[in-house]
């Protein structure tokens, strides 16, 4: 960790992951300031909702009166909205299944927030994410995966070197577990507090009532083809379907069919046999590179297309401008949208959104 002196914004979700990140922080001897930032804007929210909005500041200011840590409750639902929210509709009106989570760190945990640190007095800014962060031997910040089943470093590919050498991991080493027993052993509010498992904004992990009140003009019904162009029946929105889904297409084919892709410009949805949706190669954009400047002709790396998957061996190169990985087993599902993160060993290369 930093020199015992630094100040650091530590961001407190009034869970119990931040809520730990607190207690080692202090336990370390720095001097931390703890923040909630307001994402979600008012007009998502019903309005039992809107009495709850700033429930998890509330707890979050708990834990800080508790440990005598300063606390502060800035807005940034604009930004959120702008950077997070509004890509997540565009992404699912033109066939594409985005993260949110990826968004929300670039822009709003590692962009906002260190900004707002940085002008408030503080040097480095904190969050409760199991990942590992040291010092390459050309002096440039790495990012790796934390040694437990927790690790989040997946969700972090997209941070620069200014976001990540002002950052600091304070739950690193240690397991879920671990954290909500340390805040137990304080007697904190929020030691028993559930993990949320879904999208902040999106009530409920609904996301296709959140479309419909708030996504604008919605794609219509269209077709459902296969990969001949064949018409095999109609779906009900291109927005309701991601790749992979076999349940819930409204239609029966006597065999197992799944979605393969989601054509928004022809307002189709393609459908294919299990082995249709195996695929050993993926295109990416958007990739940012932590480890290394640049691809020089091809790296070997392990790769893996969505948070839960098990990292493949894959090969990763660079043609005309458009990265590529090609995997040397094939992987199933590939989805537009989605990140591909790509290691070697512990250590996070890069990573970018599959096109």
């Amino acid at each position: 960790m930093e020199n015992k002196k630094t100040k650091v914004m530590l961001g407190m979700s009034g869970g119990v992951d931040s809520s730990a990140a607190a207690i080692k922080l202090k336990e370390s001897g720095f001097d931390v300031v703890g923040v909630t930032m307001i994402l979600k804007p008012a007009k998502f929210l019903s309005e039992s909702e809107k009495l709850n909005l700033y429930k998890d500041a509330q707890d979050a200011k708990k834990v800080c009166d508790a440990l005598s840590i300063p606390h502060l409750a800035p807005d940034f639902s604009e930004l959120f909205e702008e950077k997070v929210i509004d890509d997540f509709i565009k992404s699912y009106l033109s066939g594409r299944t985005p993260n949110p989570c990826v968004q929300c760190n670039i822009n709003l945990k590692f962009g906002a927030m260190l900004d707002f640190a940085l002008k408030n007095g503080c040097d480095m800014i904190a969050t409760g994410h199991y990942a590992v962060l040291s010092k390459g031997e050309d002096g440039r910040t790495l990012l790796k995966k934390a040694p437990t089943n927790k690790d989040q470093s997946y969700f972090l590919y997209g941070l620069n070197e200014r976001q990540l050498s002002h950052s600091v991991f304070p739950l690193w080493n240690m397991s879920k577990d671990e954290a909500r027993a340390l805040v137990a052993s304080y007697n904190l509010p929020v030691a028993n507090k559930p993990d949320s498992q879904e999208i902040c904004f999106i009530k409920n992990n609904d996301y296709i009532s959140f479309l419909e009140n708030y996504g604008g003009k919605l794609p219509e019904r269209g077709n459902f083809i296969n990969a001949e162009g064949k018409i095999l029946g109609q779906h009900t929105g291109i927005y309701r379907y991601t790749i992979g889904q076999r349940k819930g297409l409204g239609i029966t084919f006597g065999e197992p069919m799944y979605v393969k892709k989601i054509d928004a410009e022809n307002n189709a949805v393609m459908l294919s046999r299990l082995e249709g949706l195996m695929s050993d190669t993926v295109y990416l954009r958007d990739v940012n590179l932590i480890a290394v400047d640049e691809i020089e002709s091809e790296l070997q790396v392990e790769a893996k297309i969505r948070y839960q998957a098990k990292p493949s061996k894959a090969k990763l190169t660079k043609e005309n401008g458009v990265y590529k990985l090609t995997f040397s087993e094939k992987q199933k599902s590939v989805t537009p949208g989605q990140a591909a993160v790509f290691y070697i060993g512990d250590t996070v290369i890069g990573g970018g959104t599959i096109i």
